[in-house]
């Protein structure tokens, strides 16, 4: 339910008042008098006013029991009662069409600006009166900053939680009719008061009567469902495109509060370990069809705190969602994620979740991989694998219309690329290529953008794909899926040259992922701890394929060597040929300069910006004896650290010399061999 919150997300402000209704919470009998009293005073809610119809008609249940959107069932529902159909369509019709005439007539009177706070007021109260379906649209838009005027996003934000709440006698009714039982039989003490209420419900703030634990109570607005479908049933008319409506066909999904109990009980048992994230425990038996009972969560919004180290928890916690275990939160609105006062990132309302397969999480890998390294024709197949460009495509069309999209925004460097902006270049300009958003995208690119949008209210040079690039890097590294190990295999060597730059630039990144976990986001790295870092992963389980890479492209380093050395040797002899120089090749040139670069590498020693064609030069005009000691010089800081290793990674890296002598050994094996023959 991607609108209704705990009441710690209310800002900062509201926290007095919060603790103060909480220590006044009264015992049940009392509390239920109050609570009628209250219900007298206070005026029916909005929707109820103007949108109440939809679902007062007990003819309409059939609607309201819908547990998914059926196009077939809706309609003959609504066959049945096309004054109904009509009236739904007139309100919303003359609702938002007046709001768009009253905007042209300001624009007319070159008044927009001077109006433009009381159209966004009268839009957030057209959007209540109409009801769910289209607060959550607003909901939606309300998280991105850098694409609606501030004044839109002040009003549209208040869709997530100053809404106002329906009676609580019917909502302690509900209560008692879903769960089967008195309200004083299952709970000691019920604020009379919702504390927070949304579109699709409201939360009351309960202590359990057999557990004392104190709970969040969440119940259903009455008549949500008839209402969402129907106005789906509507959009989907006005649109004339289904795929264009179809992205609110998951909203049914959040009307049934025992799916949400059990996707919060995934939720909890895959992420709640992760290093500062917090998931509310979920009382299943205790929860219906329309109410939930959950954990209750103190805190404040992420949104209304200056804490970019959450916002890259976040980050971290999506990209495990996503790339890791494919289950991920579906509406990661503001209202959903909140700062608790231990400093966590709390995750609420399970109500629309996602699942990745494990086909499109590699697609999406290699699309980002590629991205970075300005590969466009392979994302061109990659689009198509992730369902985003059909197979029919012309590749080199799409290729040249990706480049022009990407191109520029990758040139700034991968920390600099908006998502925000690639989204919006991207859908406007395939657009002539068939380019779709297939539904799991789309909520993939929410979950990441809505990210975004909050750093950028705190940070606006924030980019969420930089955050992103070193978990992805991580990945690309450590994963033992044979489609992302060919794709690695495939990225580091071009044409059979071995790119060691880009594989600095991917440890680089995969290692300043747990630095900055660890050390709140510090830059500065001691070259002694990016040593360790290194040499711990390739040592582990995990980095098994860069460690073969590695000992392959060191055994062809000192094979090379080994030649430049016996061919400088050979010179020194009198009277030697003079065809002894013949002994090193261009691919062993190449291969001397990559050995050079990777014990720099392992060293922990940082490259300059000259550092390729420094190395070239080094491995071209220095003696043999010269790379050598310089060699060995370098390899000093990586003998240091060796007994800061863990146990097994000593034991392992004991076993090194032997297998590199192998792998020597073969090589010039098989060189004497071709010698022979050729």
């Amino acid at each position: 339910m991607s609108s209704l919150l705990l009441p710690p997300i209310l800002p900062l402000q509201f926290s007095s008042t919060l603790k103060s209704n909480f220590s006044s919470i009264y015992h049940f009998k009392c509390t239920r008098n109050l609570t009628i009293s209250a219900i007298k005073a206070r005026e029916i809610d909005t929707f109820t006013k103007y949108s109440g119809y939809v679902f007062e008609n007990q003819s309409n249940s059939e609607a309201d029991a819908l547990l998914e959107y059926n196009v077939s069932k809706i309609s003959a529902i609504y066959r049945k009662r096309p004054v109904l159909l009509v009236r739904r369509l007139l309100q919303i019709s003359t609702s938002l069409g007046r709001w768009f005439f009253l905007r042209y007539i300001d624009s007319l009177m070159q008044k927009s600006d001077q109006l433009f706070k009381v159209r966004a007021a009268e839009l957030r109260k057209i959007l209540v009166e109409l009801g769910p379906a289209f607060v959550k649209v607003a909901q939606a838009v309300s998280s991105r900053p850098d694409l609606i005027p501030p004044a839109y996003v002040n009003e549209l934000s208040l869709l997530q939680d100053q809404i106002t709440p329906f009676s609580s006698q019917v909502a302690f009714s509900t209560i008692e009719e879903e769960l089967g039982i008195a309200l004083e039989m299952l709970f000691s003490k019920i604020s009379p008061e919702p504390v927070a209420a949304a579109s699709l419900g409201q939360v009351y703030q309960a202590r359990l009567r057999d557990s004392a634990k104190v709970v969040a109570v969440k119940v259903q607005r009455p008549g949500v469902q008839a209402a969402i479908s129907l106005d789906i049933y509507i959009l989907r008319f006005l649109a004339g495109l289904i795929r264009k409506a179809g992205k609110l066909n998951t909203d049914l999904q959040e009307m049934d509060y025992r799916k949400e109990a059990q996707n919060g009980l995934k939720f909890r048992e895959l992420y709640g370990n992760l290093q500062d994230v917090c998931v509310p425990e979920m009382y299943l038996t205790q929860s219906s069809r329309r109410v939930l009972v959950m954990e209750w969560v103190e805190g404040q919004k992420l949104s209304e705190v200056n804490d970019l180290y959450l916002v890259e928890v976040g980050v971290y916690c999506s990209l495990t969602q996503l790339l890791e275990n494919g289950f991920y939160h579906a509406d990661p609105h503001p209202g959903n994620l909140l700062r608790t006062y231990d400093g966590k990132l709390a995750y609420l309302d399970f109500g629309m979740m996602g699942e990745f397969r494990s086909e499109l999480r590699d697609g999406f890998i290699e699309a980002c991989i590629h991205l970075i390294n300005r590969d466009f024709d392979a994302l061109a197949e990659d689009f198509v694998t992730l369902g985003l460009l059909p197979p029919t495509v012309q590749k080199d069309a799409a290729t040249k219309a990706l480049t022009g999209v990407f191109q520029n925004a990758v040139e700034k460097g991968v920390r600099n690329i908006s998502f925000g902006d690639l989204s919006g270049n991207l859908g406007r300009t395939m657009y002539n290529f068939k380019f779709q958003i297939p539904s799991y995208f789309s909520l993939v690119i929410r979950s990441l953008a809505v990210l975004e949008g909050i750093a950028i209210s705190l940070n606006p040079d924030y980019k969420v794909l930089g955050s992103s690039y070193p978990w992805i890097a991580r990945k690309v590294l450590t994963d033992n899926s044979p489609k992302l190990r060919s794709s690695l295999q495939a990225l580091l060597y071009k044409e059979g040259v071995f790119r060691v730059d880009l594989l600095e630039s991917l440890l680089s990144e995969s290692l300043r992922v747990k630095t900055e976990k660890s050390s709140g986001g510090s830059a500065d790295r001691d070259s002694r701890l990016v040593i360790k870092q290194t040499l711990t992963f390739i040592l582990t389980e995990k980095g098994t394929f860069v460690r073969e890479i590695l000992l392959q492209e060191l055994a062809k380093g000192f094979d090379a060597l080994g030649l430049a050395t016996t061919s400088a040797a050979i010179s020194r002899v009198p009277f030697a040929a003079p065809t002894s120089s013949s002994l090193m090749s261009a691919e062993d040139i190449v291969n001397l300069a990559t050995l050079h670069r990777l014990v720099l590498l392992l060293s922990g020693l940082q490259k300059s910006e000259n550092s390729s064609n420094e190395v070239k030069d080094i491995s071209r005009e220095a003696s043999p004896t010269e790379i050598q000691l310089a060699s060995v010089q370098e390899l000093i800081p990586i003998f240091s650290t060796i007994t800061e290793l863990p146990p097994e990674s000593q034991e392992l890296l004991l076993l090194l010399p032997a297998d590199l002598a192998g792998r020597l050994v073969s090589r010039a094996a098989a060189r004497t061999i071709r010698n022979f023959f050729l």
